[in-house]
Formats: structure tokens, C-alpha cells, sequence
């Protein structure tokens, strides 16, 4: 499967606008900003952020079959970048994708801006980029993320055990998985 052409660069919501990174585009972010632009671009907050934004920058960030999309959350009125949604493991051939998000500030957590960022991602990932299915992997312990994918439809499979390491330690992961034809396209 090829990636797919973007004839846009932002989707907008109520509150939100939601700006779209192609590994084209982050190729030539990077190649074109210096290290302030960079963060401003990105909505980093610290040294370390943008030390590890370049670390993966350098390692690479798509394979013969497997790329990202991705999208920075930014609030219309004051066009800060409030986080990040998006497909970080996008497996072309199979047209399945990992869907990730976070919000980069504790203050931003609790006003729906996932809720309201995260359905027009998804059906963009349906109809933009073909997807057939959507895969959550979220930390038992991650209760505001369990309830989102919940609310947002997605479909509990399993557990992970020792499946990714944070904070210096082994952590299980929770499956879940959204498919193409469960998605209700009127609520978007």
C-alpha cells in the first residue's frame, strides 16, 4: 500500500486544529529549523524533549513497510501546541495502524481535547489512509486512556504482558482495536 497523498494540512474541530506531520514533512522540518523552531514547531517544553525529538530523528523514523502520521493538537485561539495524536506504527501492507496521543501539560488534561482531537484522527486514518483497523496499547493502570478508547468505540482484546518499558520497568499493555466497519461515521 502506498501512503496516501494529503491534500491538507490542518483538520479543525470546535476548539482545536490539528496539524499533520508526514514523514516528508518531518524530514523537511528538520532539515529546514534550528533547534528554538524546532521545539516551537513540535510544542517542546524542555531540553531533554528535543534532545530525544532528534534522537529519533536520527534513528529513523519509517521502514520499507511501516511508517507514522501524525497530527499536533493546537488550540485555535492561541495556536499553542497542546499535544500530539496520531498513527506511530503504521503497518502499510496490512493497513493497520497503533494509535497513540498525549498531552505535553498537566493543566490541559480533563477538558476533552482527546475526546474532541481523537474521532476526526480516526476517521481520517479510515478514509485518508485506508486503514482497515486501529490498535490501542494502553497501561492497565491508565484509567482516563482506558475510558477514552472505550467511549471512542474501540473493542478490548487482551493483555500484553512486559509489552513496553517506562519508568525503568516492564509494563503490561491493555489491546484494543477499532475496525473500519464498527467505526459510526455519523457521530464524526
Amino acid at each position: 500500500m502506498l501512503t496516501p497523498l494529503i491534500t491538507t494540512d490542518i483538520l479543525e474541530t470546535e476548539r482545536l486544529k490539528l496539524r499533520i506531520i508526514t514523514p516528508e514533512r518531518y524530514q523537511t522540518v528538520f532539515r529546514s529549523f534550528n533547534d528554538q523552531e524546532l521545539a516551537v514547531y513540535f510544542g517542546l517544553t524542555t531540553p531533554e524533549a528535543l534532545e530525544k525529538e532528534k534522537e529519533r530523528h536520527r534513528k529513523g523514523v519509517t521502514t520499507f513497510n511501516k511508517s507514522f502520521l501524525n497530527f499536533l493538537i493546537l488550540d485555535k485561539g492561541s495556536k499553542k501546541v497542546l499535544g500530539s495524536c496520531g498513527y506511530h506504527t503504521w503497518y502499510t501492507e496490512h493497513a493497520r495502524a497503533e494509535i497513540g496521543y498525549a498531552l505535553y501539560d498537566e493543566a490541559y488534561k480533563g477538558q476533552g481535547i482527546m475526546k474532541e482531537a481523537m474521532p476526526p484522527i480516526i476517521r481520517f486514518g479510515f478514509e485518508v489512509m485506508g486503514l482497515n483497523r486501529i490498535e490501542a496499547f494502553i497501561g492497565p493502570e491508565n484509567e482516563p486512556s482506558l475510558r477514552l478508547v472505550k467511549r471512542l468505540g474501540f473493542t478490548e482484546e487482551g493483555r500484553l504482558r512486559a509489552h513496553y518499558y517506562k519508568n525503568g520497568r516492564m509494563e503490561d499493555s491493555v489491546v484494543f482495536s477499532l475496525l473500519r466497519d464498527e467505526f459510526v461515521w455519523e457521530e464524526v
